[in-house]
């Protein structure tokens, strides 16, 4: 039942975008509920990113059979979180345009008192969501690698 056709990059960019699409739709349902500003808020963010990493990394391992390489499952969660956090920092552009009052965070001030832009914002997203990801796929990983896996013991 292993899917030959299904790479790490195709797997990984359709996971992301699905994943994006969760994150987009709970942003804006935060942004739109009026409690966006609120920390917590940006909790299930990390959740959803680590779900949408997680089930990418099992449908990748489920179209190759149980025989998934470590590094594919490995690349195919990087890569969910990286499509999926870019999405997601687009998306806050186009909110922080369309509903600039809900979108307080940008509001905030740095350490020399300076109003944090929204390109600011938006390389934020995208490096807290890509190290959530990478992080989520090591610990996934372990997990999901075959059962038979065996570690580098020098190298070539």
């Amino acid at each position: 039942m292993a899917d030959a056709t299904l790479t790490p990059e195709n797997n990984g960019f359709r996971m992301g975008l699905y994943t994006a699409a969760a994150l987009v739709g709970y942003t804006l349902l935060a942004a739109v509920l009026g409690f966006f500003h609120r920390i917590e808020a940006g909790a299930l963010d990390v959740l959803i990113l680590v779900v949408g990493v997680t089930l990418a990394i099992a449908r990748y391992k489920r179209a190759k059979g149980n025989r998934m390489p470590y590094l594919q499952g490995f690349g195919t969660g990087i890569i969910t979180a990286m499509v999926a956090s870019v999405a997601l920092g687009l998306a806050f552009i186009v909110l922080t345009t369309v509903l600039p009052k809900s979108m307080d965070l940008t509001r905030a001030r740095d350490l020399f008192g300076f109003d944090l832009s929204v390109v600011i914002a938006f390389l934020a997203i995208i490096l807290l969501g890509t190290m959530s990801g990478v992080i989520t796929s090591l610990v996934a990983m372990q997990a999901f690698k075959s059962p038979d896996h065996k570690p580098m013991t020098s190298i070539e």
